[in-house]
């Protein structure tokens, strides 16, 4: 399992937000450009739907593909005390032949987006990564270069760690605790609730870029 908390940011503001990130992490920015298909299974596979996402990283030399299947959420008392949410997360990796499988396995392609940006990868309290990127949708099918954004001037910021029915808890709080240091940014909640872009951002621009940028956690 998983997790996460996600929140927006407008494109004038990543840059600093990079710059944040780096001094924060401490760790070598990493560059994306995510492919993600949606794929939805038929009804020779049953009454119950179910969805798995085909992720292809364009920014490697050999693109890699990845089989992720993002299950439910954990509620009750537990989870409305923790600003995070906690889902069941399976990945694996796969060969180049991965979408062909599933579409003779029954499944149809519902969407695909393209998700251009970056992450950093770093431990603190729990492994954490915070990706930034752009995510764009697709006019025509699997055309990544004519790929539009969604919301434009808006990008998507999501902080994620894997986590355990045992150490959830604490991951949690690893998380929340990193994340105020982005708050005069933005602002990082469970996904699916939507708080916008901070207003105080333009401020803390022009402090971040003035001082040079964060200190190494």
């Amino acid at each position: 399992m998983e997790c996460v908390v996600q929140g927006i940011i407008e494109t004038q503001h990543v840059e600093a937000l990079e710059i944040l990130l780096q001094g924060l992490c401490g760790v070598h920015i990493e560059r994306l450009r995510i492919h993600e298909m949606f794929l939805k299974s038929g009804p020779n596979l049953g009454t119950v739907p179910s969805e798995v996402r085909l992720l292809c990283d364009l920014e490697q030399a050999e693109p890699p593909w990845t089989v992720r299947h993002v299950g439910g959420s954990m509620r009750g008392a537990g989870a409305d005390q923790i600003s995070v949410v906690v889902r069941t997360v399976v990945e694996s990796k796969a060969s180049k032949n991965v979408l062909r499988l599933f579409f003779a396995l029954g499944y149809k392609l519902d969407h695909e987006l393209l998700k251009v940006g970056f992450a950093f990868n770093f431990q603190r309290g729990a492994k954490i990564t915070v990706t930034v990127s752009s995510v764009n949708k697709m006019l025509k099918l699997h055309a990544t270069d004519e790929a539009v954004p969604v919301t434009p001037g808006i990008q998507l910021v999501e902080v994620t760690a894997p986590a355990t029915s045992e150490n959830y808890s604490e991951v949690a709080s690893a998380i929340s605790s990193f994340c105020e240091y982005l708050a005069p940014l933005l602002h990082l909640s469970k996904p699916g609730i939507s708080t916008g872009v901070v207003p105080t951002a333009a401020a803390a621009v022009a402090s971040l870029m003035s001082d040079g940028g964060g200190t190494t956690l």
